[in-house]
């Protein structure tokens, strides 16, 4: 049995944008296929024919979808993407272009919102063993650094975690 999770985003109008957008950051991603609203159903969805309905997508191999579907549901930090990082140029990267044109209050131990109100949590690799080392001293120290951190910091993070 093949089963695949594709992360669906919902947008107002702009799914290609967004996609293009998205893409300009990633590596090794790209546009799949585009779907276009039809001539029938604009009663139920309001969309004229040839609007775009949805952008199939993938960020370096992950699939995504964005579905143009109207302004009834936004974005909330209920969900977010995780970038996992394994330099402080990577970590600094992505922060730098996903923060781009989002809301500073928004940014917390990692945590970003892009543009489009998105969550991504950019991380370095080394978090995890970090944080379920079994010396819970370590594990503490490190986490109470990245509590105090907007955009996480590799080297200040390994300090705390060596005491």
């Amino acid at each position: 049995m093949k089963s695949q999770i594709t992360p669906c985003l919902w947008f107002d109008s702009i799914a290609e944008e967004a996609a293009n957008y998205y893409l300009s950051i990633f590596p090794n991603s790209k546009i799949t296929s585009i779907a276009y609203y039809p001539d029938t159903g604009k009663e139920e969805h309001g969309k004229d024919a040839g609007e775009v309905l949805t952008v199939s997508f993938e960020l370096d191999g992950a699939p995504f979808t964005a579905l143009n579907a109207g302004p009834s549901f936004k974005f909330t930090e209920a969900v977010s993407f995780q970038v996992e990082c394994d330099t402080q140029e990577e970590i600094d990267y992505y922060w730098d272009k996903l923060s781009a044109g989002g809301p500073p209050e928004a940014q917390i131990c990692g945590w970003v919102k892009d543009k489009y109100g998105l969550s991504w949590q950019i991380f370095p690799s080394i978090m995890p063993k970090f944080l379920t080392d079994p010396d819970t001293g370590k594990a503490a120290r490190a986490m109470a650094a990245m509590m105090k951190m907007k955009k996480l910091d590799i080297a200040e993070l390994q300090r705390a975690f060596n005491g």
